[in-house]
């Protein structure tokens, strides 16, 4: 079972979410009442819609992580799945998102608009460390 599966059930017993097809045309989304909140594409890359809001307030900790890619001018971030920490980090994100969406929509301002899928490429974390 790959890690994305694995991220799925655990996120499926959340009664919050419900699944369906992402709306960027590739893979499988999770949303809330309000929004898309993750988009599965593949085994291992996940995009998940946390706001700009929450994307500056927690900048500094999701830019020092080798799993999280960042897009300039995109409310999503991209989580790369190595190793089961890796999904226990995208639940933990993936709770920030639930209640950064919660809050009110006026603080979002001009974005790209839909997930990050196209826009990252992800290299195996051994070529990022010169491995």
């Amino acid at each position: 079972m790959s890690l994305a599966q694995r991220a799925i059930e655990r996120l499926q017993a959340w009664p919050d979410l419900m699944a369906g097809p992402a709306s960027c045309g590739t893979g499988r989304a999770l949303r809330s009442v309000h929004d898309e909140i993750v988009h599965f594409h593949s085994a291992r890359d996940v995009d998940l819609h946390l706001t700009d809001r929450a994307i500056r307030r927690f900048h500094h900790n999701l830019s020092g992580s080798s799993a999280i890619h960042l897009v300039p001018g995109s409310d999503w971030v991209t989580v790369h799945l190595d190793c089961e920490a890796d999904v226990d980090l995208l639940l933990s994100l993936l709770s920030i998102a639930l209640k950064a969406h919660q809050a009110s929509p006026a603080d979002r301002g001009p974005r790209l608009p839909g997930c990050n899928f196209h826009r990252v490429r992800v290299l195996p974390r051994d070529a990022v460390a010169g491995g």
